[in-house]
Parts: C-alpha cells; structure tokens; sequence
C-alpha cells in the first residue's frame, strides 16, 4: 500500500512538471485530422508496381475528361498492368455520348457503362421512355448500367422521403429486367460504410472519415440494415439480372451477412473497390472470405488513376506487410495490412471473374 500512494504522487508530481513544461497542452492541442502516424516496426516492406497478373478494373468514373488525360490514364494502365477498366458513367442522353465519344478512342481499354433516365418519373410514360433510353445507349455503346447508387435517400436523392425513388421501387422492375434482356450488368451502390451511421463520437473508430460522409444525421433515410435488404429484394426479384453490389455491399464490417447473399443469389457478385482500408485492418478473417468466395469477388479501384493508387491496392491484395499507413490515399488513421492472396485467387479477382460478367454482354 505505501508503495501506492508512493506512486500516486510520483504520477501527480510527473504530471505537475509536463502541465509547467506544456506538454500536456501541446498533446490535448493535437487534432484527430492532424493525426499522421508512422509505423516504428522494422520489418518487410513491399514495393508492387505491377499488378502480378493482368486485371480488369471493373470499378472505375469518368476521371479524365480530355484527350490528354485519357492518353496518361492509358499509359499508366499499360505500365501497372491493368487491361481495361470499366468507366461507370451514371449517365443517359447527350452525356453519355460525348463521353463514348472522348473515350472511344481507346475501346480496347475502356468499357463505358450507363444510367437510368430518372427524370420526369412522375409521367405516366417515364418508365417507357427510361427503357427506351436504356436501348437507345446500349445501342450507342454501353456494356453495363451503374454506378446505380442508394445510401438511403433514393437514386434521386430526394429530401421528400414520399418522392424517393429507391431502387426496389416496382416501376424500376421494368428497367432490370430489361437490363436482363440486353445482357447489361447492373453495378448498385447500397448503404455506405457502417462508421457513416454511427453516433460522431469517442467510440466511432471510423470518425475520421464518416465525419465527412455522415449519415447518422440524415433524417427520414433507410437504415443502412433496411438497405442491405432492399439489396436482396432486387436482387431475388430479378435472377436473370446480373449484379454486382460495389464495395463489399459495405458490408466491410460484416462479411458474413455478405456471403450469406453471395451463397444465396448465383447472380450476385461484390466489387471490392474503394474499400481496401475497411477490411486491410482485419488481413485474417478478410483473406478467408477472399479464399471462399473467390469465384465471387472482382477487382476495382474507384479512386482516380493515379499510378500509385494502383500500386496501393497491388499491395494490400499481394504483399505479406504488416501494420503500414495510407492514411492520405483512404483518409482512415489506422494501420493496413497485406493479405497475401494467392495466385488462384488473385487471378480470379483481377479478372477471370470480371470476364465472366462482361462476356454477359453480347
């Protein structure tokens, strides 16, 4: 007992000297979007430039918007070894043609893809005029439709929660089952990660990020569980549909609700882009899933075309490494891992999976 109080008042004269010095101050001052740390860990570090087998990029916008940047965009392909990527325009009409057109340039290397036609959706012929203008774009070029995106608030992204338009919505049942019928594969983007809904606080491991993003302050929205089953719903209703639900579902949190759907419905696949932060944390459990649902799963990047995003997430899928930052690339504060993928696996993901969906479309 003597020894313990003997340590209290050493602690309390500790702390009495680091108030007088400010580094106390100094440390309570330090900002959680300040907060940059580095890995002190001696231990191997991998540099992977090249994807180790050529892969399909079926996650991707319409980042460049010239002549010039499509041509740099191409070339970085070409050096990381990515063999096409999937341009996922969300457009209809007069846009989706200017871009077929910009990146009809290289149509080896890009596949474009397009929306719906939501507008005037209250018409009594909305529908049939958004399925005229999905044939009319499949016509012109697109091989697929999406991003399709509902996080809650509808495709419309109405603040009117009557006015929604979400995408088990029955008028939208004509649109997919004619996506069916023109072989078009449907990217949908549901929910968005869990942090986004949770509470902005101490407990929130995610915050630094979700705070951006946040959702748990949008009133009269879907759940982000309602919106996984609006997910099943559509999917189920429309077997002949291919869809591919994009960032893990976001279900980065819950991979197994995930496979639950992908053992469930032979026509539903999971994109894996723009989540490597969410499940790199968890490089364990995370490769397990990657091992049984490998027939399942494609490669995507969503987050521009800058050569050394490719080489980041070459790295998280490749390489062994252990407790890494890329913090300025996902904006997360903690640290990564690789997953170490072996080459069965990493030559479905980065493309004979993605091959299969696209050879859908004839």
């Amino acid at each position: 007992m003597k020894n313990f109080y003997l340590l209290i008042i050493f602690s309390l004269a500790l702390f009495g000297c680091e108030k007088q010095s400010g580094l106390v101050s100094a440390e309570k001052e330090i900002l959680l979007k300040n907060y940059r740390p580095e890995s002190i860990y001696k231990i191997p570090r991998s540099k992977i430039t090249k994807a180790k087998f050529p892969a399909i990029d079926i996650h991707s916008h319409a980042y460049a918007r010239s002549l010039k940047e499509i041509d740099q965009w191409v070339n970085t392909m070409n050096k990381v070894g990515i063999e096409r990527t999937v341009i996922l325009t969300k457009k209809t009409g007069a846009e989706f043609d200017s871009l077929i057109n910009v990146y009809g340039k290289y149509p080896d290397k890009f596949e474009l893809w397009c929306g719906f036609d939501l507008s005037n959706f209250d018409d009594e012929n909305s529908v049939q005029n958004a399925i005229k203008e999905l044939e009319r774009c499949a016509k012109a070029g697109a091989k697929g439709v999406g991003e399709i995106s509902d996080k809650g608030k509808g495709l419309n992204y109405s603040d009117d929660p009557n006015k929604r338009i979400h995408l088990d919505d029955p008028r939208l049942k004509s649109l997919f089952d004619k996506c069916a019928e023109l072989n078009l594969p449907v990217n949908v983007h549901v929910a968005d990660p869990i942090w986004m809904y949770l509470k902005m606080d101490s407990t929130n491991d995610g915050m630094m990020n979700a705070v951006e993003w946040r959702l748990d302050n949008a009133p009269d929205i879907r759940s982000h569980a309602e919106m996984i089953r609006t997910l099943e719903r559509v999917v189920s209703n429309h077997p002949k549909t291919i869809f591919i639900a994009c960032h893990f579902a976001n279900l980065s949190y819950d991979l197994n609700t995930l496979g639950i759907l992908l053992d469930r419905y032979d026509n539903l696949y999971a994109d894996i882009a723009a989540r490597y932060a969410e499940t790199a944390p968890i490089p364990r459990f995370v490769s397990e899933f990657y091992n049984k649902y490998q027939d399942k799963i494609v490669y995507g990047t969503d987050m521009g075309f800058d050569e050394e995003m490719y080489h980041v997430t070459f790295r998280i899928l490749e390489s062994s490494d252990e407790h890494f930052y890329e913090i300025n690339q996902f904006n997360y504060h903690w640290a990564l891992n690789g997953l170490a993928l072996n080459d069965k696996i990493l030559k479905k993901v980065y493309r004979e999976n993605a091959v299969k969906i696209l050879n859908s479309v004839k």
